[in-house]
């Protein structure tokens, strides 16, 4: 170390060992005072501070000895510190001159005093400063008013405004000027509202109004990483700028159009440094705000926090280093990227202190002294310059790497009429994409490749939301357009799809960060396209959730099954996140739900119609997702009781269990599919009734109320006991009287068929113990096997005769030898035979039991497996329907083979009906 070296002479030992021991506030207290009884005023005592704070940090950054958050959680500290004092300071000088300055409401003067905030912003706010930063700072007060005047005539008074620039002033002289001491910290205001031409220090209306009106993209990277510094631990200053700041910098949607924004600062910032470096080669070695610097890394993660941001509130947060983790948890960076960015920035960082530590300048330059140069490579570990040399290089080449290809160039329609992401030979489709929407050769070049397609695209030209669009959305629907026509040209994508894209972008154009991802990432739109052409019901779930469309943007989850475990973990972490922030309200909660269930829904359809899942598997997985939720709302509605004092909320965990029957209950949950639940409770407190019947009902509201974000299921109850006209819920014992025929209010046989595919969803271990035992009983009960089946028989003709079916027509669901005929024969088989084989109690599927019962000799040969297939073929085709919106009443020559299989099946169980239309 060089000029530090004189200060541990001129300093009392015991002052120097507080002021640069491990930096609690205690300690720099003691040491601040023990300064000043050393003859030293205040700014005097701060300057001598920082040069023996950094002067120990130098002495301990040696070879990685310190983590780098050691380093700058120091200089942080003693930011926060020196602040602090000064603020104090001149906050008592300024009121005995002029008074206390006081709140204005509408009413006049209110009793409540004003204070200035001092918001920190960049690496101050982020409590990562280097040792020899400036810090950027914002000056803001709460409102306008006056102050009360000093003294007994109450003289110099004047406005808050007046009052905080002098205290703004103020706190500059203390911290920024350079004495023989010299300085604090140097002080960067720049980030202010209106940049170096606005108020030293605004008023919260003042900043609203400015962010709302007129900032811009660039200022969202900037606020990401405000922090309020002052008051300290203000919990209610902090929410006041997190409620003013948050939707400025986090949009309620996926805002892609920022990545227009941080090309172009990115441009200016290399380009900057290109200057500079002119006739000047070590600038070059810029760890900064050259290609590839400290800056790139910043950027790289702040983008995609501020694209996300507004919908993952896990992401918000602002240390770069922990900005990294929480992308990578979120799988937007994978896990050798994330490692390969965090090495990079803690080198680059740790760099950048070893070059200011050499003559305290804000330099992020390397020095070209060779001198100093081989003193930085010592300090680092490094055997040689070119060792340090070549590893700068290394990290530079990694992160400009991944800046750039998550930046890629502006994307565009390219002269020759194809866009970025397109491929095939030329076509005149350039005036299209850059000139007119009734360019007649355009429209004519859009006429050969699909006549429907032009057709589509002129009705969408004359659209009022598309002339209300700006020039740059304009020209990004454009591109679209000429990328779409392209696909549909070089047959990557079909005619049918196309026009589901058009049809799809028209109710969006009016939010527009749909056209700037669409625009920006060409592989989401190519796997869009993809998607639209799978199936109608798709192209209609899009239409409902478009914020779907933005998990196209990676498929690492392409090949994965739906993960019950990461997903409640991923919405606990997404619901600490908002609490954390005080945003836990019932409508954020309800979003979040909405938005992570249907991201999810979308996956697996995905996965479905890319062929990656059977049938079977998209019914599993649909079904846990729906477990999940429940699971999911039903905790977090409790602890929202807990937390609030609620007397409903009169235990810490629910004693609810929720049963789910009917799809839900077999794990054949199809898309768009209700939920069919009971609930049970078991609770002795006297109060239980009202308690969990309000949580059933708050429940189902979470669940099918539409917010903003849409809704989730829609929830049938109607199998609880005694139906509509019962209770909702209903306390165990009830349940087991009313399932085990006890009494004058018994069970009906189609609710014993019901339970035969009941389970618990979720419920204490000794509820859902109780349940299951009290299934087992039903289902094994001793019955009159000849009464039971012709009840079923007599049951299921009337369901026939209901829905008015023909002979000529083949319904999947309810003709002789379809679904349902399946499922009364296997709920048959369970009823009559369970007591005899305890595997028919297992709720394993239809499929799955009728192969168990030919297996265990309870069906002939081939009977079982037979009808099985045949159950499997229809479950398979109703998929198909569904997806596509198609009817499923069929051609009942197509399925001659499979009714017979299923009509052999009710012989072998003596289910013949006798209605002559039916066999």
């Amino acid at each position: 170390m060089r000029r530090y070296a004189s200060y541990w002479d001129i300093v009392n030992p015991e002052v120097v060992h507080l002021a640069s021991g491990a930096g609690q506030a205690q300690r720099w207290t003691a040491a601040f005072e023990a300064l000043k009884d050393e003859g030293l005023s205040p700014q005097s005592a701060l300057r001598v501070m920082r040069q023996l704070v950094v002067a120990r940090l130098s002495e301990m950054d040696v070879g990685d000895a310190v983590p780098l958050e050691v380093v700058t959680g120091a200089m942080t500290n003693l930011a926060e510190f020196a602040l602090a004092t000064a603020q104090a300071a001149l906050m008592q000088e300024l009121s005995e001159r002029h008074g206390t300055p006081l709140n204005q409401t509408p009413g006049g003067l209110h009793a409540d005093i004003a204070q200035m905030w001092i918001v920190g912003m960049g690496k101050f706010g982020a409590r990562s400063l280097n040792v020899s930063s400036d810090i950027d700072l914002i000056y803001l007060y709460e409102a306008d008013g006056e102050t009360t005047g000093a003294g007994v005539n109450r003289s110099g008074a004047i406005s808050n405004h007046e009052f905080f620039v002098k205290l703004a002033r103020g706190l500059q002289s203390w911290i920024a000027d350079v004495t023989e001491h010299g300085f604090v910290f140097r002080v960067d205001l720049a980030l202010r509202p209106h940049g170096n031409s606005g108020p030293i220090a605004c008023s919260l209306r003042a900043l609203e109004d400015y962010l709302l009106v007129s900032g811009r993209e660039w200022e969202r990277f900037a606020w990401l990483k405000s922090r309020v510094i002052y008051p300290v631990l203000s919990a209610s200053h902090a929410r006041a700028l997190r409620d003013l700041v948050m939707p400025f910098v986090f949009r309620r949607y996926l805002d892609y159009r920022v990545f227009d924004a941080l090309r172009d600062l990115r441009s200016q910032i290399r380009a900057q440094a290109a200057r500079r470096a002119v006739g000047r080669p070590h600038r070059a070695h810029d760890v900064k705000l050259a290609r590839g610097g400290i800056r790139e890394v910043e950027f790289l993660v702040q983008v995609l926090q501020v694209v996300r941001g507004g919908h993952f509130p896990e992401l918000r947060t602002r240390p770069t280093l922990k900005g990294l983790e929480r992308l990578h948890a979120a799988h937007l960076i994978d896990a050798e990227k994330t490692e390969a960015l965090s090495q990079a920035y803690r080198f680059l960082r740790t760099l950048e202190h070893h070059i200011q530590y050499l003559d305290d300048a804000q330099t992020h330059t390397l020095p070209d002294d060779d001198a100093d140069l081989h003193w930085i490579a010592s300090r680092m570990g490094f055997a040689s310059v070119c060792a340090l040399l070549a590893r700068l290089d290394e990290h530079r080449e990694c992160v400009a790497g991944e800046f750039d290809a998550l930046l890629g160039a502006a994307p565009e329609a390219n002269v020759d009429g194809k866009c970025k992401g397109c491929s095939g030979p030329g076509a005149p489709l350039s005036s299209f994409a850059t000139g007119d929407w009734d360019d007649a050769t355009g429209i004519a070049a859009l006429s050969a490749i699909s006549v429907a397609l032009a057709e589509r695209v002129q009705v969408l030209a004359a659209s009022p939301k598309r002339r209300l669009l700006s020039e740059a959305n304009d020209q990004r629907l454009r591109s679209l357009v000429v990328r779409t026509a392209t696909g549909v040209r070089d047959a990557r994508c079909s005619e049918a799809a196309a026009l589901r894209f058009i049809d799809w972008l028209d109710p969006l154009l009016r939010r527009e960060s749909y056209l700037a991802l669409l625009v920006e990432r060409a592989p989401v739109h190519e796997r869009l396209l993809k998607i639209l052409a799978s199936s109608r019901w798709a192209a209609r779930y899009l239409s409902e959730h478009p914020g779907v469309v933005d998990e196209l943007a990676s498929d690492h989850w392409m090949h994965q099954r739906f993960d019950r475990a990461a997903f409640e973990a991923e919405l606990n972490n997404r619901h600490a996140a908002l609490q954390q922030g005080a945003e836990a309200d019932e409508e954020s909660l309800m979003n979040l739900l909405r938005r992570a269930q249907h991201a999810h829904a979308f996956r697996i359809l995905a996965r479905d119609v890319n062929g990656h899942l059977s049938v079977e598997q998209v019914a599993d997985d649909l079904s846990a997702l729906a477990d999940s939720v429940l699971k999911t709302s039903l905790d977090w509605i409790w602890s929202t009781w807990v937390a609030s004092g609620s007397s409903r909320a009169h235990q810490p965990q629910a004693q609810l269990a929720i049963v789910a029957y009917g799809k839900l209950g077999g794990k054949e949950l199809g898309y768009g599919g209700d939920l069919d639940v009971v609930f049970i409770h078991d609770d002795p407190h006297e109060r239980a009734q009202e308690c969990y019947a309000a949580l059933a009902k708050k429940l189902i509201n979470w669940l099918t109320t539409k917010t903003a974000q849409g809704d989730l299921y829609e929830i049938d109850t109607a199998l609880r006991p005694n139906g509509s006209a019962g209770l909702l819920v209903t306390h165990i014992d009830s349940f087991e009287q009313y399932q085990s025929q006890r009494g004058s209010n018994t069970a009906w046989t189609w609710e014993h068929q019901a339970i035969t595919r009941a389970r618990v969803v979720l419920g204490g271990a000794s509820l859902r113990a109780r349940f299951d035992a009290t299934r087992a009983a039903v289902l094994c009960s001793a019955r009159d096997a000849l009464a039971l089946k012709a009840e079923i028989a007599d049951m299921r003709a009337r369901m026939r005769r209901a829905h008015k079916l023909t002979s000529d027509v083949f319904d999947l669901k309810q003709s002789p030898g379809g679904m349902i005929d399946v499922e009364f024969a296997v709920q048959c088989l369970v009823l009559t035979s369970a007591g005899v084989d305890a595997k028919l109690l297992a709720n394993v599927g239809n499929i799955a039991l009728l192969e168990h019962a030919q297996a265990s000799g309870l069906l002939p040969t081939s009977i079982g497996v037979d009808a099985a297939n045949a159950y499997r073929q229809f479950r398979h085709r109703q998929h198909a329907a569904r997806l596509d919106e198609q009817s499923m009443r069929l051609d009942p020559a197509d399925w001659v083979a499979q009714r017979a299989a299923v009509n052999a099946l009710w012989d072998a169980l003596d289910l013949n009906l006798t209605d002559s239309n039916f066999h």
